[in-house]
């Protein structure tokens, strides 16, 4: 009866996470010991310690059984795969980010390494082309997103050999698209209409407060309140948050103003770049930007987009598509962005 038990409740904790905390295992073992008292444990210190412990080794178990049947999601954790300075079972873990559905995806049925990248091959040859049926090229894209997504988070490529090897990954609609696959969730539209719906409250909270914040965020405000143009108040909030989560708005948003159209300056600081906008502009905040540009690991991935709050939301859908980790000085940025593109309060 113990072991049914333990087995039912682990499939139910895996349609819901993968990988459970520890505190994830704790709530479950009270919620299991105060909907069924008399499954708790007479002499521990809180009746369904030894539960915890229980549902912790049968995930494990269960991950062991997963990875034995080829679950490419936990074989990408074996230390078969792994590299030999990695080769370690707590280094490197991949785990799946929040509101991820699919992390690391088998093959479609009928479907081989080798036929998929022979696909990948054609697809190479139509971006290359200058008229090309875009119809297709999203099937062909969809089609080997199993087998993208499998060498994005085992083999762990640079930003330029993914360039070269996926091209068609990086335009504005194929990132809206990988997002959707990866996560069941629009990307761009939603980011937009949720950051808009939560704009007055956002805009409340940042008034609010005082000191630092206050001191750092008056000339944006000022400048949202004097504009009426969309995109420069949806600009001017982003930069506010940033501020008002403690972190430096310059590391999400990297100004650049050229004189005479000359951008050796701007194109010299992406070699300096880990991941961030770059906005170029001639003159003041209020005027529209020359070009707005994403740069990740000084390699700018894409350019000309609309405006800055929508190259904030392509790069949260980057670091999804790339399977990369929040960039240093931006973790708590992004993890907004996230509840804003999730519609979490």
């Amino acid at each position: 009866m113990k072991s049914d038990i333990l087995e039912k409740i682990c499939d139910e904790i895996y349609k819901y996470k993968s990988y459970p905390s520890s505190a994830n295992f704790c709530e479950v073992s009270e919620a299991l010991v105060k909907k069924h008292p008399c499954l708790a444990e007479k002499g521990s210190f809180n009746g369904c310690y030894g539960w915890t412990q229980r549902l912790k080794m049968k995930i494990v178990n269960l991950h062991t059984q997963m990875k034995g049947l080829g679950c490419p999601e936990y074989s990408v954790n074996s230390l078969q795969t792994k590299a030999s300075d990695h080769a370690f079972p707590a280094n490197n873990v991949e785990r799946p980010k929040r509101g991820e559905a699919n992390h690391v995806t088998s093959l479609p049925a009928g479907e081989t390494s080798e036929n998929l990248e022979t696909e990948r091959l054609e697809l190479l040859k139509k971006v290359k082309k200058k008229k090309q049926c875009m119809d297709n090229q999203r099937k062909k894209m969809a089609k080997t997103f199993a087998l993208r997504r499998q060498e994005v988070v085992e083999k762990q490529p640079s930003v330029q050999e993914l360039q070269e090897r996926w091209p068609a990954l990086f335009p504005q609609e194929e990132i809206n698209a990988n997002l959707l696959r990866i996560t069941t969730l629009p990307l761009q539209s939603r980011f937009l209409a949720s950051l808009d719906r939560q704009s007055s409250q956002l805009l409340q909270v940042i008034r609010s407060k005082g000191g630092a914040v206050r001191e750092k965020t008056k000339d944006t405000i000022k400048v949202m309140d004097q504009s009426l143009d969309i995109d420069i108040r949806r600009e001017c909030l982003l930069k506010c948050l940033n501020i008002y989560i403690g972190e430096d708005a310059c590391c999400l948003i990297k100004e650049n103003q050229v004189i005479g159209g000359l951008r050796e300056e701007a194109e010299r600081e992406f070699e300096k770049t880990t991941m961030a906008v770059s906005v170029i502009r001639e003159s003041d905040a209020l005027s529209h930007p020359l070009d707005i540009a994403i740069v990740v690991d000084g390699v700018e991935v894409l350019n000309e987009l609309s405006s800055v709050a929508c190259a904030c939301s392509m790069m949260f859908g980057l670091i999804y598509a790339l399977n990369l980790k929040y960039p240093l000085g931006l973790k708590y940025t992004f993890e907004a962005f996230q509840k804003i593109i999730m519609d979490i309060e």
